[in-house]
């Protein structure tokens, strides 16, 4: 999956969004996609090149390195952001086939193809509980590996072929740390705009059927 087809799979999902959901598209473009390809690629480009220990022991970084960090932040972060998209197609389908449907029977089912409703609003919901599961297990992923979300300066390995216990240094510590935490922000902050849209689309929905049933009994 390109970035390119990531960037055209979230403004498609954002014709058929709510407000909430275009800020979610808005911070998922601006403040992750493109802080990710602009800036955290560049950080985390040479990490492992740029990864020394006080010993020349042969093999000895490379078991540290692999230790201390046996999935890439980058790596992690990019699967994340894909993953997180990845929910949003089901929204896409959807509206791909009712437009097919249609199409097909020639008529226009839906005189309004932009609202959520129906079918649509099942998957939208869908969608949203998908996204908030993959946040949350991406978040409690990175804290695992890595025994949360602080980079240190140094760290310490005894692990064989290492004579003994060794002082490994790492690269940008601070800036790296600085990008783990805007990425914890960003993700807490997709949450909290996709629970917030989850029920702002289940309170419309129950407020809609018994403003209908109470109608019905009025008359």
């Amino acid at each position: 999956m390109s970035w390119g087809f990531l960037c055209d799979l979230l403004s498609g999902v954002n014709r058929y969004s709510t407000g909430v959901g275009r800020i979610w598209v808005a911070v998922m473009f601006l403040f992750r996609l493109l802080v990710y390809i602009v800036a955290a690629e560049n950080i985390w480009k040479y990490e492992h090149d740029e990864f020394e220990c006080n010993v020349k022991q042969p093999g000895c970084e490379n078991v540290c390195f692999d230790h201390f960090f046996p999935v890439s932040h980058i790596r992690i972060w990019a699967l994340q952001l894909i993953m997180v998209s990845t929910p949003s197609l089901l929204v896409v389908f959807h509206v791909a086939y009712r437009e097919n449907r249609e199409k097909h029977h020639n008529q226009q089912l839906h005189k309004s193809p932009r609202k959520i409703a129906g079918g649509l609003l099942c998957t939208y919901l869908i969608s949203l509980l998908l996204k908030i599961g993959l946040e949350v297990v991406f978040l409690v992923l990175f804290y695992k590996l890595y025994n949360g979300f602080k980079v240190p300066q140094l760290v310490k390995c005894d692990i064989n072929p290492c004579p003994n216990t060794v002082d490994c240094y790492i690269s940008k510590p601070t800036e790296k740390m600085i990008f783990l935490y805007f990425l914890v922000a960003t993700s807490c902050l997709c949450i909290v705009l996709n629970l917030s849209e989850l029920g702002y689309l289940i309170f419309k929905h129950f407020t809609k059927c018994y403003l209908k049933r109470y109608t019905r009994k009025s008359q």
